[in-house]
């Protein structure tokens, strides 16, 4: 379809069918964006944060200080970085894509994450989702790590390799587990595929996941990475939370 047929055609469908708030389903002025109110609730994160995992710091820092945990053990993964914080004003936008079906929001947190990303592109040769287990892929239809890497890889200009990681074991929800039940949870629970490798040795790889909490799932994907040959792996998630014990 011609270029400006299909601006015609996407003008006609925006008066049938007003666009609305991400987050709350009031009318906007355009498409996957969120209304002033809803915008106000988001706390974008940047600088100050350790120049590692990307944690936000409460008080001026110099460019490349660790947080107390990246000196305490260094990360699997080289950096780490976050669009946004996961706290009361963005929970229900995550969640609502996570697992509310809201799919047609991948794009525009794609973007968010691209741009929080931005130290990582120029050296990024491959995007990675963090992978759900099969049945869990099954129930909730969609992996939401994947949409996002593949929305962020076209942004990019990078490969895009949905599954260089599989999940091997379905391992329990998370939500209510402590930092080193967490890392127990996970541990052995991902795997690089053989006929996968060859697409990872030597290569700098960005990890991408929906929600960071402790770190656990993406270092042990880190982890596996690295062993399986690539030089380098970065972590961007679409949101983290400030601190779990």
């Amino acid at each position: 379809m011609p270029t400006l047929a299909k601006n015609i055609a996407y003008r006609a469908l925006d008066l049938l069918l007003p666009p609305l708030c991400l987050m709350c389903d009031e009318p906007v002025g355009g498409n996957a964006t969120l209304c002033p109110a809803c915008w106000k609730q988001i706390q974008f994160i940047a600088k100050p944060f350790c120049d590692c995992c990307g944690m936000p710091f409460d008080i001026p820092v110099e460019d490349g200080t660790l947080c107390g945990a990246c000196l305490a053990e260094t990360p699997n993964f080289a950096a780490a970085r976050a669009a946004m914080l996961y706290d009361e004003g963005s929970r229900k936008l995550v969640l609502g894509f996570k697992h509310g079906d809201r799919t047609y929001a991948a794009k525009a947190l794609a973007v968010w994450m691209h741009r929080a990303g931005g130290a990582f592109w120029d050296k990024a040769d491959a995007l990675v989702p963090v992978p759900l287990h099969r049945w869990r892929l099954f129930r909730r239809r969609y992996n939401q790590s994947a949409l996002l890497a593949q929305n962020i890889a076209a942004l990019a200009g990078k490969n895009y390799l949905p599954d260089a990681l599989i999940r091997t074991r379905d391992t329990p929800s998370q939500g209510h587990m402590r930092r080193k039940e967490r890392q127990d949870n996970v541990r052995g629970a991902f795997a690089v595929p053989e006929a996968r490798r060859k697409n990872i040795v030597g290569k700098t790889v960005v990890l991408i996941d929906d929600v960071m909490t402790t770190g656990a799932t993406v270092e042990e994907c880190a982890r596996m990475l690295l062993k399986a040959g690539a030089a380098r792996v970065h972590v961007l998630v679409l949101a983290r939370v400030r601190s779990v014990v």
